[in-house]
C-alpha cells in the first residue's frame, strides 16, 4: 500500500480516546495529534477533559494549549498545522496518530479538503450575527440555503457561526464555500479506528465525567477565565458547560440546574457527533474501547502490511 501510515481514533465525548490512544503510541513508537477544538486553548483544562500531566508526559503531544482563548484557529490553519506536523513525526521515524472528536477537524485532514483561504471580516460577520438576533436564525439559514444549498444541507439550522461563515464567504469571494471545499485525499494511508460505547451507557459515561470535572474544580476553571477578563460571549467560553457555569457565576443561574444543564448539553453533542461520523464513513473501523490489547494488535499488523 502507497503512502506513510496515519492512525485516526475517533469517538464521540467519554468514548476513552485518550487512554487508548496513550496505549498505542507506547506500543507503537508514535505520538500524538490532537483533534480537539476546545483543548487547542490555554487555561481551558478540566472542562476539555486535556489529558493529564501524567498522560502528556508518558507520549509526545501536538496542538494542546496552542492560543489563548480570545484568539480563533481557522479550520485551514489547523488542517495545515497538522499536515506538517504528520510530515515531521514521520521523519522522526515515528507513527502519528490523530486523535479527537471534532468531526470538522478530523474529516478535513483524512478527506483533504480544500478550504478557502478567506481571511474573517468581522464587521461583516457583527451584521450578520446582528440580523440573526433581529430576525432570528433561520431567516439567516435560509439565505445560506438561497445561495449555496449545498453548504445549508451540510449545517445545522442553529450553527450560526458556521452559517455566518458560508455567508461571509460567498459575500466576499463571490463563490459557493460548497464548491471552494473541494476534496484532494492526502499522501497517507489511513486507518481509523471509531470507540463505540451502546449509547445509554456512554451518556452515563458522559454525566460521570461531567460529575467528576466539578469534583475537580470546573467551577473555578470558569471563575478564573472571567478573572482573567474573558468574555462570556467568546467563542471560547461556548463550549460544554463553560456557558452554563458563567451563567451561574454571572447571573445566579443555580448550580444544580447549570449542572444538569450541562449534562443534557453533552448528550446533545454526542449525538451529533455520531452522526457526523456515521456521515463521513469512509471505512471506520469501530471498536469496543475496552478490547485495547486487540485494537493494539489491529495496527500492529496495519503498519507492518
Amino acid at each position: 500500500m502507497a503512502g506513510k501510515p496515519l492512525i485516526v481514533i475517533l469517538g464521540p465525548t467519554a468514548s476513552g480516546k485518550t487512554g487508548l490512544a496513550i496505549q498505542i503510541a507506547q506500543a507503537l513508537n508514535g505520538e500524538i495529534i490532537g483533534a480537539d477544538s476546545r483543548q487547542v486553548y490555554r487555561y481551558m483544562d478540566i472542562g476539555t477533559a486535556k489529558p493529564t500531566p501524567d498522560q502528556l508526559a508518558a507520549v509526545p503531544h501536538h496542538l494542546i494549549d496552542i492560543i489563548d482563548p480570545t484568539d480563533h484557529l481557522t479550520l485551514a490553519r489547523y488542517q495545515q498545522m497538522t499536515y506538517e506536523l504528520i510530515d515531521a513525526i514521520h521523519q522522526r521515524g515515528k507513527i502519528p496518530l490523530l486523535v479527537g472528536g471534532t468531526g470538522q477537524y478530523l474529516t478535513a485532514v483524512t478527506e483533504g479538503w480544500s478550504i478557502p483561504q478567506v481571511e474573517p471580516d468581522h464587521a461583516m460577520r457583527d451584521e450578520l450575527e446582528a440580523e440573526a438576533e433581529r430576525l432570528g436564525v433561520e431567516h439567516l439559514y435560509n439565505r445560506l440555503v438561497a445561495v449555496d444549498p449545498e453548504a445549508a444541507e451540510k449545517i445545522h439550522p442553529n450553527n450560526v457561526r458556521r452559517v455566518i461563515r458560508s455567508l461571509e464567504v460567498f459575500m466576499i469571494t463571490g463563490e459557493k464555500i460548497s464548491v471552494l471545499q473541494q476534496k484532494r485525499k492526502p499522501p497517507y494511508r489511513i486507518m481509523e479506528l471509531g470507540l463505540q460505547i451502546e449509547r445509554l451507557l456512554l451518556y452515563e459515561h458522559a454525566d460521570a465525567r461531567v460529575d467528576q470535572m466539578m469534583a475537580a474544580g470546573f467551577l473555578a476553571e470558569v471563575q478564573r477565565l472571567l478573572d482573567m477578563g474573558y468574555d462570556r460571549k467568546l467563542p471560547s467560553l461556548s463550549g460544554l458547560g463553560y456557558s452554563q457555569l458563567a451563567a451561574h457565576l454571572l447571573d445566579d443561574y443555580p448550580l444544580n440546574q447549570a449542572v444538569e444543564d450541562t449534562k443534557i448539553a453533552t448528550h446533545d453533542f454526542i449525538r451529533r457527533q455520531l452522526t457526523w461520523f456515521r456521515n463521513h464513513d469512509n471505512g471506520i473501523l469501530w471498536h469496543n474501547v475496552e478490547h485495547s490489547e486487540t485494537i493494539i494488535d489491529i495496527c500492529a499488523k496495519w503498519i507492518a502490511d
